[in-house]
């Protein structure tokens, strides 16, 4: 990557709504290496999605060592790769419930519930090198709403950026 200067040319609130602006441009033809999407702000978010008990310790254990076996008896295709798969497939479920319910005991109920972590920026900018900024910005005034219908005209702000005030709408001047 190299390191020329860039300037915010549009912000967004999803990066569904960031990636449909870079579609844009990249339909036109312009040349898209030279943008980037940086989320800012950025947030770990850990959503509980339910508890673990000592009853759920050995199906889990049996489903993490399955696929761990069946994964490792896929790599060796010289002893027919499907038969090896399956017998790690029932080793490593064997396996897995052995040492799940241990495992969940020693850690004696601390963190005894299920996750799912992810990243989540408070907004994501579309950041473009200095000298194709201004291209990118008249693309992105050519970008039709959702609606289907144009964006119409806008001029930038002082600071040449773009913000995206609209919940599902392409670039607008703030």
């Amino acid at each position: 990557m190299n390191e020329q200067a860039r300037r915010t040319i549009a912000s967004y609130t999803t990066c569904q709504e960031a990636a449909r602006a870079v579609d844009h441009p990249s339909d036109q033809g312009f040349p898209v290496e030279r943008v980037a999407i940086i989320g800012q702000d950025v947030r770990l978010v850990e959503q509980v999605t339910g508890r673990k008990g000592q009853a759920g310790a050995a199906p889990h254990g049996a489903a993490s060592g399955a696929l761990i076996g069946w994964t490792l008896g896929l790599l060796d295709p010289v002893v027919s790769g499907l038969r090896l798969a399956l017998y790690g497939l029932a080793f490593g479920a064997l396996v897995g419930a052995l040492l799940g319910m241990p495992v969940y005991a020693a850690q004696r109920g601390r963190r005894n519930f299920a996750s799912v972590s992810f990243i989540q920026p408070s907004r994501n900018d579309v950041v473009a090198d200095d000298a194709v900024a201004e291209e990118a910005v008249q693309l992105l005034t050519e970008l039709p709403s959702r609606t289907g219908t144009s964006t119409g005209t806008s001029t930038s702000t002082s600071s040449g950026a773009w913000k995206s005030t609209r919940p599902q709408g392409g670039p607008a001047v703030t």
